[in-house]
């Protein structure tokens, strides 16, 4: 066991502050990475805050993890130490469901475990995040991370890159295709770089005028303000795929009038309250409504060589640890480009 600095919270009413615990020993077929940048996602403020329900306090959040392999396992193959590595979203699942079988960990039959706010395997061990200095985690669990790459633009790739490229490429994204991407966050700005890049005509659908030049900038080819009622007539019937990343509450049918027959829209932003869905929307053009949750290991390692082959990574904003609970105010009010990360090293001064 290695005592272990992190930031945690307390309670759903309390703010992040220095916590310390012990994490487990590193087993045969373990890795101990030594943490260097922990992405900051909205999920880990729906869940410090309990806005999901059957949050397990104390909590060190973190499920976006870059650092290097500090110790291995005696039957550890993948990896060495020295070697850069990551975390995502998930450190174990059950292994033997169909899913789990099927590269598809994150759809996990008996239930994924989850990097924090969660059990480990032996149902009793929580799992705290990357709010830390250090995790171990069985090497089928851990990820290779591309010395190319800039590891404070890697760490959001573990989540909100893998959010966005996974639908993409599920529902078959290639060059031509008019892909249109609502909201322009943490997850909007990653499925712009991923469908631009996969040659698709990419339009970013957003509320705000001030989107334009940022959107335009990450590699989106036209922008539509979507409370101009002129612009969204102008675009009905054109995209084959949206990608709809909103959480905030918004109305469906919006989007499933500007796709086309057999369009697609991808949710992978989760709403607080449902959004009505008229059939005749959907029966008309044969379109259609799919969710889609990050990607399983291999598809996420996929993912890391692509990003590290087309030079990908996300927008950031590092920060010291000790500025977590004002970033948090920041995101809730939507002001950061696009993702922030913080730099472990503050955490060990």
């Amino acid at each position: 066991m290695s005592n272990t600095k992190a930031y945690a919270a307390q309670s759903a009413t309390s703010l992040l502050a220095p916590f310390s615990f012990n994490r487990r020993a590193v087993e045969a077929h373990d890795v101990q990475i030594e943490i260097l940048y922990c992405g900051v996602c909205h999920s880990d403020i729906h869940q410090v805050r309990n806005e999901w329900g059957g949050s397990i306090f104390p909590m060190v959040p973190g499920h976006e993890i870059v650092g290097r392999v500090a110790q291995v396992g005696n039957h550890v193959k993948k990896f060495k130490i020295g070697d850069l590595a990551g975390v995502g979203c998930f450190v174990d699942s059950c292994r033997e469901c169909p899913q789990c079988k099927a590269g598809l960990e994150q759809y996990c039959e008996v239930g994924m475990n989850s990097t924090y706010n969660g059990y480990e395997k032996d149902g009793k061990t929580p799992t705290y995040g990357g709010y830390s200095t250090n995790i171990v985690v069985d090497e089928n669990y851990v990820l290779k991370i591309s010395e190319k790459l800039q590891l404070t633009g890697v760490a959001p790739l573990l989540c909100a890159g893998i959010t966005t490229y996974s639908p993409l490429r599920h529902v078959g994204v290639k060059k031509g295709d008019k892909v249109a991407v609502v909201g322009l966050g943490g997850l909007g700005h990653m499925a712009v770089k991923f469908a631009s890049s996969f040659g698709a005509e990419v339009t970013m659908l957003s509320s705000s005028p001030t989107k334009e030049a940022g959107a335009k900038k990450l590699g989106a080819h036209h922008f539509v303000l979507t409370s101009d009622a002129k612009q969204l007539n102008a675009v009905k019937n054109k995209f084959d795929v949206i990608l709809n990343t909103v959480s905030a509450p918004h109305q469906y049918a919006t989007y499933l009038n500007l796709l086309t027959v057999n369009g697609t829209m991808i949710v992978v932003g989760a709403p607080p309250k449902p959004s009505e869905v008229p059939a005749l929307n959907l029966i008309i053009k044969r379109r259609s409504i799919v969710g889609s949750l990050i990607g399983g290991i291999a598809e996420t390692q996929e993912m890391l060589d692509y990003c590290a082959e087309c030079n990908i990574v996300s927008d950031v904003e590092v920060i010291d640890i000790s500025y977590i609970n004002q970033a948090y105010e920041r995101m809730l009010k939507n002001d950061v480009r696009y993702r922030f990360v913080i730099d472990i090293a503050s955490l060990k001064k």
